[in-house]
């Protein structure tokens, strides 16, 4: 597909053809995707079971959207551990795993409006459903440059729409890592405050999480730089850390603090909305209040 590597052969096999000749200068590893397949597999079944119990969409929407792109991914992967050389897998792994994560970053920015309620808007300079807002926007424009730039590449018989598609992914990573880099720039005023240690340890995990979402990008935006079958591509152990392990510690932190859990039950109080009552504001201004003193009492 890049004007040094030759398109693979559908008839090529492990047998036939050297790997020179597949998508990978190597053969995915079957137990470590297995791995990825089975850690992603669990965390949708924890999503399902905590949406059920907080009733928070929004959230499990993102992140569900993100673990099932994740699962389809390197269902991808495993695929070409037995033969590397077919399309259908690789495009499953490439675009899956391309995008997947901007639905994980979007889950993050949720959060962000609710935390800026919690420790008081006075504190803010900007409005709270402003900041998700902002960030959902930058979160759609790169999941669709992302999604248009892979179904590009997909479809392309020449080297020049390769390209075209490769361009506008990399346009896609790129919006994805500054609005991950403004997140991180804004998330350490919130981290410094007080509140009760479940806030506390919410905050750090969601702190964790962008890091790991921010260095992945990253790494994808170098990774792609080279063109698809570039030499970062084809280095299995640095994808191992730098995609999956990352994007395993990111889902991880995500689910197992959940905000369900962390906000004490509170989070449909200031559940977005682009326009709400004076009364509605007020009755969350109240039950915030209440939540703030708890977890004050809590601290001390």
């Amino acid at each position: 597909m890049d004007s040094n590597h030759t398109i693979p052969s559908e008839d090529c096999t492990l047998q036939t053809c050297t790997l020179a000749q597949a998508h990978f200068t190597y053969v995915p590893s079957l137990a470590g995707n297995a791995f990825f397949v089975g850690w992603f597999s669990l965390l949708i079944v924890l999503q399902v079971l905590l949406v059920i119990k907080y009733k928070i969409w929004g959230y499990f929407v993102a992140m569900s959207g993100g673990i099932s792109l994740e699962i389809l991914g390197y269902i991808g992967r495993i695929q070409m551990s037995y033969n590397p050389f077919t399309m259908s897998p690789y495009l499953l792994y490439m675009i899956c795993l391309t995008t997947g994560p901007a639905f994980l970053s979007a889950a993050v920015y949720l959060c962000l409006s609710r935390i800026v309620v919690v420790y008081g808007e006075k504190l803010s300079r900007f409005k709270p459903r402003t900041y998700t807002l902002f960030f959902i926007t930058f979160d759609v424009i790169s999941l669709g440059l992302q999604g248009s730039g892979g179904g590009i590449a997909a479809s392309a018989d020449t080297q020049s729409s390769v390209d075209l598609g490769k361009y506008i992914m990399l346009a896609g990573l790129g919006f994805q890592v500054v609005a991950t880099f403004l997140f991180m720039a804004r998330e350490p005023c919130h981290a410094t405050m007080r509140n009760s240690w479940k806030f506390r340890a919410f905050l750090w995990g969601l702190a964790v999480a962008t890091t790991c979402i921010f260095a992945r990008s990253v790494y994808r935006v170098a990774e792609l730089s080279e063109g698809f079958h570039g030499p970062l591509a084809n280095q299995q152990v640095t994808f191992m850390v730098l995609e999956g392990a990352m994007i395993f510690v990111a889902a991880g932190s995500q689910t197992f603090l959940h905000p369900g859990y962390c906000f004490n039950g509170s989070w449909e109080t200031v559940n977005f909305s682009l326009r709400r009552s004076k009364k509605s504001r007020a009755d969350e201004i109240v039950v915030f209040s209440e939540m703030k003193a708890l977890a004050e009492t809590e601290y001390r």
